[in-house]
């Protein structure tokens, strides 16, 4: 089981005291397979106004791509590494430090 989103969702509230869209998220993996019990990736040093990752009006700029839980999950399912550009094709713009190493 795996939550996706296409967006993430404002700290700030807009002016009828809901969020918008924004761009970082969380997801949860759930498997039996899954070396589980942890968070994987970083959790913001901080949530508050003006920390290195926000941008304005609580919109924080995401530290890792959501590949870097999908690219484990793909191989897991059979992916190739030969395959993965074509079936990721924004993963040539981060480096592979970004992809969690011990997921299954």
């Amino acid at each position: 089981f795996v939550t996706q989103s296409d967006f993430g969702r404002t700290l700030d509230p807009n002016v009828r005291r809901g969020s918008d869209h924004g761009w970082a998220g969380h997801h949860f993996v759930v498997s039996g397979s899954l070396r589980g019990g942890k968070i994987f990736n970083d959790y913001p040093f901080s949530l508050a106004a003006g920390n290195l990752a926000d941008l304005g009006r609580g919109r924080l700029i995401p530290k890792y791509p959501w590949e870097s839980y999908m690219v484990p999950i793909a191989k897991w399912l059979g992916v190739e590494d030969g395959q993965l550009n074509t079936v990721f094709p924004n993963l040539p713009n981060f480096n592979s430090s970004f992809i969690v190493q011990d997921l299954f």
